[in-house]
C-alpha cells in the first residue's frame, strides 16, 4: 500500500506512545492502526500510474513518462531514448 495522508495532530501524541516496531523504528502504520482503533479512517483508491521518486531509477522513469506526455519535447526525449537504447 502507498499512500499520502491527511492526519490529524492527535497522531504527534499517538506515535509519541507507540513503541519500536521492526528495525527499532516508529512505524506510522501501527500509529494508524491505533488512530483508526479510536475515531476511524477513510480511504480513497485512486487509478493512475505510480512511480517511486524515491529510488534513483524510478526518478528518472518517472521524469521520461511524462515527459513523453509532453507534445513539445514528447518527440525528442523518445529518439534520445530510443539512441541511448540501442548502444
Amino acid at each position: 500500500m502507498i499512500g499520502r495522508y491527511v492526519l490529524p495532530p492527535e497522531i504527534f501524541a499517538i506515535l509519541a506512545e507507540t513503541p519500536p516496531g521492526r528495525g527499532g523504528e516508529i512505524q506510522l502504520t501501527d500509529g494508524l492502526a491505533t488512530l483508526c482503533a479510536r475515531r476511524g479512517l477513510y480511504g480513497l483508491e485512486v487509478e493512475g500510474d505510480r512511480f517511486d521518486v524515491g529510488d534513483r531509477a524510478g526518478y528518472v522513469v518517472a521524469m521520461v513518462h511524462y515527459a513523453l506526455q509532453r507534445p513539445d519535447i514528447a518527440d525528442d526525449v523518445r529518439a534520445g531514448v530510443e539512441k541511448l537504447l540501442r548502444k
